[in-house]
């Protein structure tokens, strides 16, 4: 097959990387095929991981396993030989791009049972080896709850992971552990981040002051209404301070509060909360607004201080009085020339404010309009 004819089929392949079946079922097409689909099912294996293929994963994974490796395991009483090492077509791991160590904890997981602790861990080590060395490179990194395994001092961590890209991880991670990837990973752009109530831990802060360009930012926590008031400590203030330091390059910040979990009362005084945040935010790169709040100084806030920079802005649950849209739309086509979508509720009382937008904004290509039948006329 000549070169031309492999990389229509590696585009075409790459076009599919989000439909399993379709690549699976191409697996058997030819060779060539093979050899193009399967990097692409290993880039990040475990999005595929189930309870009915866990195993199998895990038997492909010791596969991996050298010589020196198995007699270390055996000699510690951790013998597979009665599971079978498979004969493998390809080195899997070496495609992997996503080191997810709570999916691969999970598939260590299913042998536990079988080994005592101390001898359960020789068995991670060996895993965990596996994946991190310096014949690996990943750009995505996931780690778990309450995560003390200082990853950064295996041999080769260093040229494994200083490229990654994407963290999700937990504010109460060993202190070590974080303060340890800040010296090796300050190229990540986008953190996915589960911040934790009576956080005492400030190696996270460190490693966020590593980063060079953060551009997205997802903020989980673990709120409850019988502890909320004792979540805004110390930490929390320090580690807001810390992600407004990226605030020129940010370009997505996204923020999960269970709501659920408060009385209408609290929910009542945590939108204010909310909303003091967001009137005090300043987000100069920011290019998508979505946002399910009614607060109109806090959205006007955060469109001014975009910069220009927004090109799509959706809001949801926007107020149904006039004077509140007219604002919204007025500072929108007065500081979105950019703006290529707009999603909002509209009102007969808008119609002036709308011809405005349309003529500011020339690169708009896409309109949504809520619209309440009551409050707008058609004729």
């Amino acid at each position: 097959m000549s070169k031309l004819n492999r990389d229509i089929l590696y585009l075409i392949f790459e076009e599919l990387q989000d439909d399993k079946k379709t690549l699976y079922s191409s697996l058997s097409i030819d060779k060539t095929c093979c050899e193009i689909i399967v990097p692409i099912l290993w880039r990040n294996p475990w999005k595929y991981l189930t309870k009915e293929n866990i195993f199998i994963l895990f038997k492909i994974v010791i596969s991996h396993l050298t010589d020196e490796s198995k007699n270390n395991l055996k000699a510690h009483g951790i013998d597979f030989s009665t599971i079978s090492y498979q004969k493998l077509l390809f080195n899997y791991i070496s495609f992997c791009k996503h080191l997810d160590l709570n999916a691969i904890d999970s598939v260590i997981r299913i042998v536990k049972r079988h080994y005592s602790n101390s001898t359960f861990e020789i068995l991670k080590n060996e895993i965990y080896n596996l994946f991190i060395n310096e014949n690996t490179k990943f750009t995505h990194l996931y780690l778990p709850k309450r995560f003390d395994y200082q990853i950064h001092l295996i041999p080769g961590a260093e040229q494994c992971i200083s490229e990654i890209v994407f963290l999700s991880c937990y504010t109460k991670i060993n202190d070590d552990v974080l303060t340890g990837l800040a010296e090796i990973c300050q190229s990540i752009e986008k953190l996915h981040l589960f911040s934790e109530r009576k956080c005492s831990k400030y190696g996270i802060i460190k490693l966020i002051d590593s980063f060079k360009k953060l551009t997205y930012v997802r903020l989980i926590t673990d709120l409850t209404r019988k502890n909320y008031h004792s979540n805004i400590d110390e930490f929390h203030i320090t580690l807001g301070n810390s992600l407004m330091k990226h605030a020129h390059t940010i370009q997505h910040f996204e923020i999960e509060l269970p709501v659920s979990n408060f009385s209408l009362a609290e929910e009542q005084w945590l939108d204010k909360i909310v909303y003091k945040f967001l009137e005090d935010i300043s987000l100069p790169s920011l290019q998508i607004l979505k946002s399910d709040i009614a607060n109109v100084t806090a959205l006007r806030n955060l469109i001014v201080n975009a910069n220009g920079s927004l090109t799509e802005i959706s809001f949801y649950n926007l107020t149904h009085r006039a004077n509140d849209i007219k604002i919204i739309i007025e500072t929108i086509y007065q500081s979105c020339p950019n703006l290529k979508y707009l999603k909002l509720k509209l009102i007969n009382e808008n119609l002036l404010e709308l011809e405005q937008l349309l003529i500011n904004c020339q690169y708009l290509n896409g309109l949504h309009f809520i619209i309440n039948n009551d409050r707008i006329y058609w004729y």
